[in-house]
């Protein structure tokens, strides 16, 4: 029996590595022998998608990594070294909100995975050993023979090898096209694509992960290893803090040696810098706190009609001419039957007719013949097809005039320049000539508010580019339709650029400079949202498709739109549940309020590390002075706690993009935190005073600790109401009331741990004409605050 090499490019259309073409040696007539499926499984593994087996607890320890934990995790072994217990139930209990809150992330990104594997559950028809044979999907090797048919999903990649198939294909899951392709001999098709018309052989090309979905798959986990911006700007913060507590900490120990202090007390020295130099709560209240354009869907648009005919009868003709079957129904067929609703008279006809002969579309003929019986003719033949083969039939019978001609030639030009698809429509009654009725034009409509969404998001000076799986025609129709430009290239472009030695300088420009591409595959997605994230920019992403998951979990923001896949809303970072894109703008000034939050909150939270680094510091250094451990942890506790209300708290939203801006935001806080140390230090300076500069005498008072705690948490509380107006006056932006009762809480508890000396040796009680003076000295020390933050605005 003759044996036959099928041939195999490297990669296929979509990018992706196939089995390299000298393993697809198959008889064609008896497919693969169990021995050389046994060879071929033991090479390629099963048809199926390997699920990375992680170690959990190897998986759960990589949350306590990080600057910021780092911190916190030495902060635990002193509390406990010294039986702060309270320090350490605390320092611990954040540690492991920390933690899961990152795992959950992880297992929501893990059932992007698990969504696309489920498209892939199908049985298969598969030639072994001379027989067809029915097979689970998993059992598939390279080079073995399927046969797939009308309604059947396609198992495995693979190519095409029947010399008589045309097939009809929807691989709207990997392109987002709205309308089936045709296959022939020699053309690629896809795992999970369905078919939709004909039947063929294919040879089994990719199993598995080699598969076009299985390297989607890996897009979305390499997309889910990725940290994203905000992370990155996070752990920047924290690496800077966490250096600042290191020299904080050398300078400590050094004047400590110098003093021969106990080992003891160096150690709570230590614990207190490091509780309060890194914000702990950083991680747990900043993630607390914290589609496609096109319906994909064919249309019909205006139609062209030929003198004489309305456009009640050109689409009562069409609807004859198309498959009432719902196995064999295609977009293009469906897209008549539905349309039809807005012609009544058309309708009710359609309902008094018999169809007695119906010829499907194949890419031979290209186009749809049926014989029918209407109220007033029977045996009427119908046709819809390919514009210039309609016309062509009507001129062999000498019944298109010159003027008929010219005009329908002209406008199917002028429907091809705009992108659609056009049909054209004719009928014969028997003994008769055919007559030409008009064109029908079909488009994937887009959706009903997306130029009205896209108006308003350049206003909020957002850049918006198109991907569509789609023809370039199609893609440029659309996208002059939503205003949003014409200079729409292929994806071809992305992989002439690919091969540039320039370093990525030419698809980035390409990138940039582009309204859209067109024909785009998965992969081409995901560059083109890669690409846009390493020159600088924050790229949001909308989709629904299958197709769209892996470049929604690479975006910085990944938007599910109504309708979507349950890979895309696994992918997605938000998911709407209302039809239509307007929800979006809503969105972008949403996120844009919460991170005028996050910006306001961070600055703050630096300025209060830097404070009493600062303070306590130089109060160690300089007099071997410091804080009860115990109030040292309320202080840290009350500055999350208050701003925790922050994410209540109204905010405006800014009508440019928001970026962070590190350098400011460093010189804000630095600004801040020296405020704030300088006046800690001066109410200390005053107290030191008043116990006749003696150090010894102000160790051993009782009340200075309750003082300086009060002072230190009131300044710090009330400067979240300076910092939560960013670059607006303060006064211009009025506090929500939970915000402000959050503040008054936690100094109604601050004052009260004062003045009956909670937490203090003796508990001794604060007088309260000393309560109302260190009150009234914090509301000095806040308007001097509020003086530097304004000169810094200016």
């Amino acid at each position: 029996m003759a044996r036959e090499k099928f041939q195999e490019d490297s990669k296929d259309q979509g990018g992706f590595s196939a089995v390299p073409d000298h393993l697809l040696t198959t008889d064609i007539l008896l497919g693969l022998t169990e021995s050389e499926v046994q060879a071929r499984r033991k090479t390629w593994g099963r048809n199926v998608m390997k699920a990375e087996k992680e170690n959990k607890v190897l998986q759960f320890i990589k949350y306590f990594i990080g600057p910021i934990q780092f911190v916190m995790e030495a902060a635990a072994v002193l509390a406990a070294g010294l039986k702060a217990w309270v320090d350490l139930g605390v320092i611990c209990g954040l540690l492991m909100l920390n933690a899961c809150v990152g795992a959950w992330q992880d297992f929501h990104a893990g059932s992007v995975v698990d969504a696309l594997k489920k498209t892939l559950k199908v049985k298969a028809n598969v030639l072994r050993g001379g027989v067809f044979q029915t097979l689970e999907i998993d059992m598939i090797v390279p080079g073995d023979i399927v046969r797939v048919e009308e309604g059947s999903i396609i198992p495995a990649d693979g190519r095409v090898i029947s010399d008589s198939a045309h097939l009809q294909v929807d691989q709207s899951a990997m392109t987002g096209e709205s309308m089936a392709v045709t296959r022939r001999t020699g053309d690629h098709c896809y795992a999970s694509s369905l078919i939709k018309r004909g039947e063929a052989l294919l040879v089994v090309t990719a199993t598995g992960d080699r598969t076009f979905m299985g390297r989607m798959a890996s897009m979305v986990t390499e997309a889910s290893a990725s940290s994203g911006h905000f992370t990155e700007v996070i752990n920047s913060i924290g690496y800077t803090l966490l250096f600042l507590v290191i020299m904080t900490l050398v300078v400590v120990w050094t004047s400590a040696w110098f003093r021969n202090t106990p080992v003891n007390l160096i150690l709570r020295y230590t614990l207190a810098i490091t509780v309060i130099g890194v914000p702990v709560g950083l991680p747990a209240v900043v993630t607390t706190t914290m589609g496609t354009l096109t319906k994909n869907s064919l249309t019909l648009g205006q139609p062209y009609t030929t003198d004489g005919v309305e456009p009640e009868h050109l689409i009562l003709i069409a609807c004859l001419a198309a498959s009432h079957s719902e196995k064999g129904l295609d977009a293009i067929d469906k897209a008549f039957l539905t349309a039809i609703a807005r012609y009544p008279t058309a309708r009710a006809t359609l309902k008094q007719c018999h169809v007695l002969d119906f010829t499907p579309f194949d890419p031979v003929s290209k186009k749809v013949t049926a014989i029918v019986n209407t109220p007033d003719v029977t045996n009427m033949a119908c046709v819809k097809g390919a514009p210039l083969v309609v016309l062509n039939m009507a001129m062999l019978d000498g019944t298109v005039s010159e003027e008929v001609n010219r005009t329908y030639l002209d406008k199917v030009e002028e429907f091809a320049h705009r992108g659609f698809r056009s049909l054209g429509v004719a009928c014969k009654p028997p003994q008769g000539q055919w007559k030409i009725l008009g064109i029908m034009p079909c488009t994937d409509p887009p959706r009903h508010d997306t130029a009205e969404t896209i108006e308003q998001a350049k206003d909020l000076g957002l850049k918006i580019k198109m991907l569509t799986g789609d023809a370039i025609a199609i893609a440029r129709e659309t996208s002059r339709e939503l205003g949003l430009g014409t200079n729409i290239y292929s994806a071809e472009a992305l992989h002439v650029a690919d091969d540039s030695n320039a370093a990525g300088a030419i698809p980035g420009n390409l990138i940039e400079t582009a309204d859209g591409f067109a024909e785009v595959f998965p992969q081409h997605k995901y560059k083109v949202v890669q690409t846009l994230q390493q020159r600088g920019y924050l790229v949001a992403m909308t989709g629904d498709g299958v197709n769209d998951a892996p470049s929604l979990k690479k975006a910085d923001t990944g938007i599910a739109v109504e309708g979507a896949s349950e890979a895309a809303r696994a992918a997605a970072d938000i998911v709407f549940l209302a039809p239509g894109l307007s929800a979006i703008i809503d969105a972008i000034k949403t996120s844009r309020r919460i991170f005028h939050r996050m910006y306001a909150y961070v600055v703050y939270r630096i300025a209060l590390s830097l404070h009493l680094e600062i303070f306590l510091g130089l109060a160690i250094a300089i007099l071997d002075l410091g804080l009860k451990t115990e109030l040292i942890v309320f202080i840290a506790i009350f500055a999350d706690l208050a701003t925790l209300a922050i994410a209540y708290d109204r905010a405006p939203f800014s009508k440019s993009p928001v970026k962070w801006n590190l350098p400011r935001l460093w010189l804000t806080s630095i600004l801040l935190g020296l405020t704030l140390a300088a006046g800690t230090w001066i109410s200390f300076t005053i107290l030191l005073a008043s116990h006749g500069n003696s150090v010894a005498r102000l160790k051993e008072s009782t009340g200075v600790d309750a003082i300086i705690f009060l002072e230190i948490v009131l300044t710090q509380n009330w400067l979240i109401f300076i910092t939560r107006s960013n670059d607006s006056p303060t006064w211009k932006s009025r506090p929500s009331l939970k915000l402000v009762a959050a503040i008054i809480l936690v100094d109604a508890l601050a004052t009260g741990i004062a003045f009956f000396g909670v937490f203090l040796p003796g508990n001794p009680r604060m007088e309260w004409f000393t309560v109302i003076r260190v009150w009234i000295y914090s509301i000095g020390v806040f308007f001097v605050l509020f003086a530097v933050y304004y000169v810094r605005m200016r």
